[in-house]
């Protein structure tokens, strides 16, 4: 009988395999079944997760992080895109969103933030550079680094929990968004392969890769 779901691991986190010919509920399922009985193999870890072999939708891509976790004890950290074209046109529609706030409010950095540095916008800050490990942006909205984020950022920090941070590179020592925080260490760990979004779902922050529709959701403020 052939296998529609292959587990591989490696040192950068966990690779599925997806049949791409049988209906995604019975997918689903048999993803269920995969992970139940490799429960104990596994064991409690956090792991970056990729995704192969089948296109998926953002909901559909939800409902398998979702499935692995229920029938296991593994926390999905983030999904690592591997599609280079997708990530290119994303980082496009990107630059596209931040000409149009640009002209709308005048709210841009351009250079780096170097250790030991910080900056504060009243509105949404986009940064045109890299925050470094050691300093720290914040912004009553969102932030938007088109570069690395290496060093702290606090979107929403008049409490608005919608607001986002956005990166092209995503390795921070923290990010907070209103009252929620998450600390990444010292070790500048990347959580995931191109742009990335931090955002807050269900109470927590969670890190996802960028889909150029995710950017029509973004209120500048």
């Amino acid at each position: 009988m052939r296998s529609t779901v292959v587990i591989k691991g490696s040192r950068s986190g966990l690779s599925v395999y997806l049949d791409p010919e049988p209906p995604f509920s019975q997918l689903l399922r048999d993803i269920a079944v995969k992970f139940r009985e490799s429960a104990k193999f596994w064991g409690s870890v956090q792991m970056a997760l990729t995704l192969e072999g089948r296109e998926l939708t953002a909901a559909e891509e939800f409902a398998v992080v979702n499935t692995i976790t229920e029938n296991s004890q593994i926390e999905i950290l983030c999904l690592l895109d591997t599609d280079a074209q997708r990530i290119e046109r994303c980082e496009k529609a990107l630059n596209e969103k931040l000409m149009e706030l640009n002209s709308r409010t005048g709210q841009f950095f351009r250079g780096d933030l170097l250790p030991g540095e910080s900056f504060e916008s009243e509105a949404s800050i986009v940064i045109i550079g890299n925050v470094l490990r050691g300093s720290r942006v914040t912004a009553r909205g969102n932030i938007i680094v088109l570069g690395e984020l290496n060093g702290s950022a606090h979107a929403g920090a008049a409490g608005g929990e919608d607001n986002v941070i956005v990166a092209l590179d995503m390795a921070p020592f923290q990010i907070k968004i209103a009252g929620y925080a998450g600390s990444f260490g010292k070790k500048g760990r990347r959580l995931g392969r191109g742009p990335l979004a931090a955002c807050v779902e269900d109470g927590q922050i969670v890190v996802k890769p960028l889909k150029k529709g995710f950017l029509d959701f973004i209120k500048f403020s």
